[in-house]
């Protein structure tokens, strides 16, 4: 089976392979962050917030979330909690006619945004949903490193008491548009049945030069207070794959 919707099918299985990934670590990055910047207020717009993993989780550091997501299968997948809820719908058009003391667009969501017309959008629907002085964070690919390193295939297995899950990523480089589509192919197996079932998605990710970011958000009407390596607060770099930017909107 092949969909050309990214988190489709994939969704079904997004929890189990991403259960390796530390979302306490980075919740509690987001929120020293948060804190080191003197966030005025608790109330946290997340662009793009998935099955609700850093959203639940910043709900225990004090913070009232709002999420959207545009899969609908993950939005169904997520938990709401008190202090935590999400909805389906487009970050590039959203207006929810309220305003947050920050919004947030982790893990490389805003790299789904690939044409100039979407990133843009995303940016301005950002700054609008913010209180004058409110920080937009968010962490991207970063270009310098990306062109350094160069994406290689990648296999991951997991697996749990229901499912056995094999993922192949492949990329393909499209240097000319700062864009490199990773094509993943699953295999997955019912533990239970012994049922096997494979699909396809493709992912396209746009990767970002600093440059580029602050024209994006100067156009936006924001301004960079800090660009830093995600999780460790190092100096972007060479080595730096993903750099977590904090913007204030002016």
């Amino acid at each position: 089976m092949t969909t050309s919707n990214p988190f489709g099918a994939y969704s079904n299985y997004y929890d189990l392979l991403y259960s390796d990934k530390n979302y306490a670590a980075e919740t509690d990055y987001i929120h020293a962050l948060l804190n080191r910047f003197e966030l005025k207020g608790n109330e946290l717009l997340e662009l793009g917030s998935g099955t609700g993993k850093h959203g639940c989780l910043l709900v225990k550091h004090g913070y009232n979330v709002i999420g959207i997501e545009r899969s609908a299968e993950m939005v169904a997948r997520a938990k709401p909690s008190s202090g935590f809820s999400s909805s389906q719908g487009d970050i590039r058009t959203v207006k929810l006619n309220r305003k947050f003391d920050a919004v947030l667009a982790l893990f490389h969501v805003l790299g789904y945004q690939v044409s100039n017309d979407d990133i843009q959008s995303v940016f301005k629907r950002s700054a609008e949903h913010l209180r004058p002085g409110g920080l937009f964070v968010f962490d991207t690919w970063y270009s310098p490193a990306v062109y350094a390193q160069l994406p290689e295939v990648r296999i991951k297995r997991m697996e749990d008491r229901d499912w056995s899950i094999t993922r192949i990523a492949e990329p393909e480089i499209y240097s000319n548009e700062n864009r490199i589509d990773v094509r993943y192919t699953i295999h997955t197996k019912d533990r239970q049945s012994g049922a096997c079932q494979e699909f396809f998605e493709t992912h396209p990710v746009r990767h970002f030069s600093q440059p580029e970011l602050d024209l994006l958000a100067m156009d936006a009407g924001f301004e960079r207070i800090a660009a830093e390596e995600f999780l460790t607060g190092a100096l972007p770099s060479t080595e730096t794959w993903g750099v977590c930017q904090v913007l204030r909107k002016i």
